[in-house]
């Protein structure tokens, strides 16, 4: 496995007003997750929310990274870092490293 195949987000503080949206029961089992890591299949997540990934889940990687202190949070993200996560992809083996911040 290549470098390029994950992508981990900054061990960020979430911000006053972040919302995971239409992501709530990923926060939701992210935070009732007592290990420190937790591994998730796309097919998995997409089991927890109900919907499909967005394509650029599947194949970019900057949909997993988050943005600056000045880019607002996207959904997606919130739900990870309200639960006090990172997220590593890897898009070739189609799974989340989600680990505690």
């Amino acid at each position: 496995m290549s470098k390029t195949d994950e992508t981990e987000t900054p061990a960020a503080q979430p911000r006053a007003g972040m919302s995971p949206g239409k992501y709530l029961a990923l926060y939701r089992y992210l935070e009732h997750r007592f290990a420190d890591s937790t591994v998730l299949t796309f097919a998995q997540i997409e089991d927890l929310v109900g919907f499909a990934l967005p394509q650029l889940a599947r194949t970019h990687q900057g949909w997993w990274a988050v943005g600056g202190a000045n880019v607002e949070t996207p959904p997606h993200a919130a739900a990870w870092l309200l639960a006090g996560r990172t997220a590593t992809a890897n898009l070739q083996a189609k799974t989340v490293v989600f680990a505690r911040a």
